[in-house]
């Protein structure tokens, strides 16, 4: 046992010291900890739809092949969009689950540190009592203890069958949770301002949900046509194109996909589906705004470029 030479008034002062010093760590590794978990779920909120539509994208190229219609190639994105975004519900509970864990093994390592600081004696004399003490047992016969669990034992790598039922528990309200919200944001409208070309410009708007593809879009945007062009009368939605700053967009996406992932064309984000003045004729062209400037929109057999 530690021994410290000296009055027992400097040994009790001691003591004080070191839970004082033991009291400002355990304080600064929490605040440490805090940090370190605020900064991992900023990066992840940044990092998640990018890599999520990333890995939806690869996988989709690589499991159609040749010639598919568009019926199997929305079916097909359907399976593994929501293939994908259960694997990532899963993976965010088990990390989730892993701090808890980690938290749960830190505050036991305290508490085993608690005792065993207040085990050690700084007063010799404490010694000595305790040596009378043993001499004085030994003349008595000891009662044999039944041995039993240790409470501060950890038993966390032990299979425990209430554990894992409430880990998958939790598992799947956190992925339950996540696509009703995803669910929320597909169904919340969106207005789209586009312009039509005969010859001349012809801007129409229509109201969408973000969870829409580009063919409800079209199919849309061609009954409000019809109305007005009756050329159109006999087209199908297969013989219009949408395309937005330089890029023709498949009619299988939709305008959440471009939402989320917050795609970008030449001149700003292409998740902003209204029109606007442009501002090269005002401004410099090379200040970027929040808004989608200059931008070219084609529908039809035509071209259109729009000072917008």
């Amino acid at each position: 046992m530690a021994q410290y030479k000296g009055a027992a008034s400097e040994a009790g002062r001691a003591m004080q010291l070191m839970k004082k010093r033991e009291k400002e760590r355990e304080q600064l590794e929490q605040l440490k900890q805090k940090i370190a978990e605020d900064n991992m779920v900023k990066s992840n909120i940044d990092k998640k739809f990018s890599a999520h539509y990333d890995a939806v994208e690869a996988e989709l190229k690589s499991s159609t092949v040749g010639l598919v219609t568009l019926n199997d190639m929305k079916a097909k994105q359907e399976a593994l969009v929501k293939e994908r975004e259960k694997q990532l519900a899963k993976k965010e509970q088990s990390k989730e689950l892993q701090l808890k864990l980690e938290k749960q093994k830190e505050k036991k390592r305290k508490e085993e540190q608690k005792r065993k600081i207040a085990s050690l004696s700084f007063n010799p004399e404490d010694e000595e009592e305790e040596e009378e003490d043993e001499e004085e047992e030994q003349d008595y016969p000891v009662k044999k203890k039944k041995l039993g669990k240790n409470p501060d034992v950890d038993t966390s790598f032990l299979p425990d069958r209430d554990r894992e039922e409430e880990e998958n528990r939790l598992r799947e309200e956190l992925r339950q949770e996540w696509e009703l919200k995803q669910e929320k944001i597909k169904n919340e409208e969106i207005e789209i301002t586009f312009s039509y070309w005969d010859g001349s410009g012809h801007r129409k708007t229509v109201k969408m949900k973000k969870g829409n593809t580009i063919q409800n879009f079209l199919q849309k945007a061609l009954e409000v046509l019809r109305k007005d062009f009756s050329e159109l009368r006999s087209a199908g939605v297969e013989q219009l194109m949408y395309i937005k700053e330089d890029l023709i967009i498949p009619h299988h996406h939709s305008f959440y996909d471009f939402i989320v992932t917050k795609a970008r064309g030449k001149s700003g984000p292409l998740f902003s589906f209204d029109v606007h003045d442009d501002i090269r004729l005002v401004n410099d062209a090379t200040v970027e705004k929040d808004e989608v400037r200059g931008k070219k929109q084609f529908m039809g057999n035509g071209f259109l470029f729009l000072a917008d």
